[in-house]
């Protein structure tokens, strides 16, 4: 984890993204919603209607298997949008070109033919998160267990790096795990 869990209650967007959360992670899950309550902005992608979703301002359910492709399109409208933080990609990343390149066809339009999630709902989503003064991605085996699970734990830094979120309380990329030694 790039935070501590206490963090995650923080931040401004917390979005979970293949966990179940409250099943899996109940301890984890009281400080989500606890946040949400609190009035911080969570959103929810995945296709079951977890228990997180209750209180969840934006729930995006995608087709199995399409998690890259949302991402990306996440990132398309940040990019497309100017929303970066281009202060931080200029210090702390590379290949900065390559994502755009990348990107680039992952049209809140392309990508809702993909996923089965409304475009307008990517382009709110990606608003939503890139705005914020600081988001925490947290997932769980929903994005790892996948034939692309490196793949998709790469994009998610990606999104999250692409809008700064890295190196401050409430913003990072969580990885949910049963273990301490796993974590």
């Amino acid at each position: 984890m790039t935070n501590t869990i206490a963090d995650i209650e923080t931040a401004d967007v917390i979005l979970v993204t293949g966990s179940n959360t409250t099943e899996n992670h109940p301890v984890l899950s009281t400080f989500i919603k606890r946040a949400a309550l609190k009035g911080k902005t969570l959103i929810v992608v995945d296709p079951r209607k977890i228990k997180l979703t209750e209180h969840a301002k934006k729930w995006l359910r995608p087709n199995l298997g399409t998690d890259i492709a949302w991402i990306n399109g996440l990132m398309n409208v940040i990019i497309e949008e100017n929303l970066h933080n281009k202060e931080f990609i200029q210090n702390r990343t590379e290949g900065f070109d390559q994502i755009v390149d990348t990107v680039k066809k992952y049209t809140p339009s392309y990508v809702e033919e993909i996923t089965g999630i409304p475009a307008k709902d990517i382009i709110e989503t990606a608003r939503l998160f890139a705005k914020a003064g600081t988001a925490s991605i947290c997932y769980c085996m929903g994005i790892t267990q996948h034939t692309c699970g490196t793949d998709n734990v790469k994009s998610l830094a990606n999104l999250s790096m692409l809008c700064g979120h890295h190196g401050k309380a409430g913003g990072g990329v969580n990885p949910l795990r049963g273990q301490n030694n796993v974590q």
